[in-house]
């Protein structure tokens, strides 16, 4: 047995390889160390900055870092080997490759839309962007980080580029015309997203659909309707169409006719209009700057005032109770001032009395 142990140390081979599973699992251990100890006391010093951004970068990068340790000490178990130059060359760009995916998952999971990184721009360098915009841009920017790194790496094991990037050119060609409506929609996303008609949570009203935006994908954008119903409009579609946005209304409109009775004498309908308008100049719901109401004209059953004004509130349910307490002061001032509402009717005249008329004869049996 001595003799075996004797010729296994003594052949080379067999020690380089002991030796250098021994550094691999050393870098093992100094992974778990360094995740448990190391990077989370970098973390809270980084908590304590006045800035989260380094927080929110190294929290990033914790779980390639994780991957890195093992590609580090499998790299250097390997230099240690007695490795040929081609084997060497070899095991060189393997690593360069594996530490441009690191750097490339980082910055793919800081371009996350939940990461808190654009809210962050938004507050260190005032860029303000739209929540609609952060998934988009998300998206984007790991579209571009993924073939970045692909083309680099291409590069760095010799293939040639150019022809790549022309084969995505021509891939990129097929793929439109086989989904061009699909592509027709992410454009029509982009157009909303970039003109901004409307925001999530807006209340908006198209020849489609008529309610709550929910969300805005690249495809498509679902409203919720009044009814609960939640409808899913290809963007393709809303962008070709007119769109109301009546959240974004600074005020709501009031027009009503209200007819009162020929009957009423013109004195009380000029203390009538008055008292309308006094009541709707006073009343604190109400918009100061445009209120209309005048004498018309005369209709066939009534006397015609026209009103025309505007609530500070453009929500639905405050509107209905400011439309509500107008109403029902107008009918408290047509109250006070014997005035009736008139309602549609047509007066029939006789140029002779029914009395006047001749008797009809009786039927006879």
């Amino acid at each position: 047995m001595d003799n075996i142990w004797a010729y296994i140390l003594a052949n080379s081979i067999w020690t380089e390889i002991g030796i250098a599973i021994g550094i691999f699992f050393v870098f093992i251990l100094l992974r778990k160390l360094f995740v448990q100890y190391v990077f989370n006391l970098i973390l809270k010093f980084a908590h304590k900055t006045k800035t989260s951004l380094d927080e929110k970068i190294l929290l990033a990068f914790k779980k390639p870092l994780q991957f890195l340790f093992i590609i580090v000490g499998f790299y250097f178990a390997l230099i240690y080997l007695t490795l040929t130059p081609a084997q060497d060359f070899l095991l060189s760009r393997l690593f360069r490759s594996f530490m441009l995916i690191f750097l490339a998952a980082g910055f793919y999971n800081l371009a996350d839309g939940e990461s808190a990184l654009f809210d962050e721009a938004k507050e260190k360098f005032g860029v303000e962007i739209d929540r609609i915009l952060i998934p988009f841009l998300s998206t984007i920017m790991r579209f571009a980080i993924i073939v970045l790194i692909i083309t680099i790496i291409a590069g760095e094991w010799g293939f040639d580029v150019n022809a790549f990037i022309t084969g995505l050119g021509l891939g990129g060609l097929a793929f439109a015309l086989a989904a061009k409506d699909t592509i027709g929609n992410i454009f029509g996303g982009i157009i909303i997203i970039t003109d901004k008609p409307f925001s999530i949570g807006d209340w908006i009203y198209t020849p489609s659909v008529e309610g709550t935006v929910e969300d805005i994908s690249f495809r498509s954008t679902r409203v919720r309707t009044f009814a609960q119903a939640l409808v899913t409009v290809p963007n393709s579609t809303l962008a070709n169409q007119p769109i109301t946005n009546w959240t974004r209304m600074g005020k709501r409109r009031i027009t009503f006719t209200l007819g009162v009775t020929y009957t009423t004498p013109r004195d009380k309908l000029v203390k009538c209009l008055e008292n309308i308008r006094d009541m709707l100049k006073n009343h604190p719901a109400i918009h100061q700057k445009t209120i209309f109401v005048r004498f018309d004209q005369f209709s066939e059953s009534s006397l015609d005032i026209f009103l025309y004004f505007f609530t500070h509130t453009t929500n639905w349910d405050e509107y209905l109770e400011v439309r509500e307490d107008v109403n029902l002061k107008i009918m408290e001032i047509l109250e006070n001032e014997g005035v009736s509402a008139a309602f549609p009717s047509r007066s029939i005249y006789f140029e002779n009395s029914l009395d006047a008329q001749p008797a009809l004869p009786e039927k006879t049996h």
